[in-house]
């Protein structure tokens, strides 16, 4: 795999916005970007009243653009952010199909997400969320209106870590993140109750407690080598009863990034996203990075 961050293109704001943070993304971790805009070309096909077949126009301007695209957004990308390096291309494939493939050898997949404000969130659209089940690469989904340049302010990296199924790669992509944009690391666990606290009633307080500490005890154990990697991320914890998704949604609000993970797993009609990952990727009101792992 090498270091290079991969763009899906498709001229949408969301698109030219996904861009936008890529570009500072591979400035950041001085990584190579690539834009790649897949474009099958279809002619249009001329049928007179006369029955006569008349051959499609040389010059299409569906075409023409197609090929522009990739070239503007990389000579304005170079000219934006100065050393930077820029390949683009246009890909005669399938989006979802020419994603996938171009993610394969790289070290991050960005795309847009298109969002529709308000409580309604993300509405990710049926190629990024076919790629999201689908890549073994990690992917950043970036909404149309992501800041254009870079926040002043102290942002922190959100990490929703479940703990059952615990990854090294989703952990250290959090850590690198916030190291990288030297800031600090909130990780927040969702934990269940037992199964008998549904049906048997009041549970004694102690025993409540006794749990909660548990968990907290779990996260504190799992994250505390991960501290001595990147003794300079300040990490603040957070163990929740129930699903972490509405307090991940609720943390992307001061969020620069949030990260969550994947589970690959086979699936007789494609790839599985998580009802977390599900959440966080339609509410989130930072940049999701979803991370898959085995």
């Amino acid at each position: 795999m090498s270091r290079t961050i991969v763009v899906g293109l498709d001229g949408s704001p969301e698109s030219l916005a996904a861009a936008e943070w890529a570009a500072r993304e591979a400035r950041r971790t001085d990584a190579p970007l690539r834009l790649v805009h897949a474009w099958l070309w279809h002619p249009y096909v001329y049928g007179p009243l006369a029955g006569v077949s008349v051959p499609a126009p040389a010059e299409d301007p569906q075409r023409e653009w197609a090929e522009r695209l990739p070239r503007e957004t990389a000579a304005r990308l170079v000219a934006d952010h100065a050393g930077l390096s820029v390949t683009a291309e246009r890909v005669a494939e399938q989006p979802v199909t020419a994603l996938l493939a171009a993610a394969e050898d790289a070290e991050l997949l960005v795309l847009g997400s298109r969002g529709l404000g308000g409580v309604a969130g993300f509405l990710t659209g049926s190629v990024a969320q076919a790629v999201v089940a689908r890549s073994r690469t990690p992917i950043v989904l970036v909404r149309a209106d992501a800041p254009a340049v870079e926040p002043a302010g102290h942002e922190e990296v959100v990490l929703g870590l479940d703990l059952e199924h615990t990854d090294a790669s989703v952990i250290a992509f959090a850590f690198r993140a916030a190291a990288h944009r030297v800031t600090d690391l909130h990780v927040v666990h969702g934990w269940s109750l037992p199964p008998y606290y549904g049906y048997a009633g009041a549970v004694d307080a102690g025993v409540d407690e006794a749990l909660f500490t548990e968990a907290r005890g779990r996260l504190t154990e799992v994250l505390a080598p991960w501290r001595e990697k990147f003794p300079a991320v300040e990490v603040r914890e957070q163990a929740v009863v129930g699903g972490a998704g509405p307090h991940l949604v609720e943390a992307s609000r001061n969020a620069a990034l949030v990260v969550v993970g994947r589970r690959n797993r086979p699936s007789p009609v494609g790839g599985h996203v998580g009802p977390v990952t599900q959440a966080v990727l339609h509410h989130s009101t930072a940049p999701v990075a979803v991370i898959p792992h085995d």
